[in-house]
């Protein structure tokens, strides 16, 4: 039975259909329009394409990020409704581990390198192990050439993959002679990867549960960040009110 896989991670929004023997229908996308706008018309589309029915499925497999915090939120809801209302499983797939099956290839090392915004990067590697990719760094938040740097002092060849690649790392000059620029195409999010990496999971029963499943965001939102800004100022200035009313120390005005 076929499994349904999605990712919306990042500006590319990818359905796709697979089972055991094959990749049966995949859509991948990337413009404008919003996941939101495109995503469930994609899903009963790429259905179509491999002549499969809702309740063939067996299973959802979706990106949880690191990545855009609209675009995760948005595949994890959708994938959420689908396992719910199929009552079938729902198998969470990180961004990056999803990104490396483009190359499950032995002796190479394989280096995600996701927008995290402010000249900073989502990272993680991953090493393929015949069968499956381990995680030989795990995820973290730094600054671009940090991540570069990281890449440049391992020995043997690094594949960078991840739209910070195409948005920032084709423009530079002097990349680690280690450091591998694949082409376009085989840099962003696919639904097919996340496809195979969900049906590994799958068939060794590590499954997600649609209650509990959150996305993998590492960091604060940028609408956080500014919300706690705001929060310290607010309290700040309260509190330097209480200490300038007369008649005593603790008294707070607030007009």
């Amino acid at each position: 039975m076929p499994i349904l896989a999605m990712d919306t991670a990042t500006m590319v929004s990818s359905v796709a259909v697979a089972d055991n023997k094959k990749l049966l229908a995949e859509l991948i996308v990337e413009n404008k329009l919003t996941h939101s706008e495109t995503l469930l018309p994609h899903v009963e589309q790429v259905l179509n394409m491999a002549g499969a029915a809702k309740d063939d499925l067996e299973a959802v497999a979706v990106s949880i990020g690191p990545g855009s915090f609209t675009g995760l939120r948005i595949g994890l809801a959708a994938a959420k409704a689908i396992a719910y209302g199929l009552n079938i499983p729902i198998i969470g797939i990180p961004t990056m581990e999803g990104l490396a099956w483009h190359y499950p290839v032995p002796g190479i090392r394989v280096a995600g390198f996701i927008d995290a915004q402010k000249g900073n990067v989502y990272t993680a590697h991953y090493k393929w192990n015949g069968s499956d990719f381990d995680e030989v760094k795990s995820i973290e938040v730094v600054a671009l050439e940090d991540a570069i740097k990281i890449c440049s002092e391992l020995d043997g060849p690094v594949v960078a993959v991840g739209d910070m690649v195409s948005k920032k790392m084709t423009k530079l000059d002097n990349l680690p002679e280690n450091l591998i620029i694949p082409p376009k195409h085989t840099m962003m999010p696919r639904a097919a990867n996340i496809a195979m990496a969900g049906l590994k999971k799958l068939a060794a029963g590590q499954v997600g549960s649609v209650m509990d499943m959150e996305p993998i965001y590492i960091r604060k939102s940028e609408a956080e960040v500014l919300w706690e800004k705001r929060q310290a100022k607010l309290t700040s200035s309260v509190s330097q009110s209480a200490d300038t009313f007369p008649g005593g120390e603790g008294k707070r005005r607030i007009k």
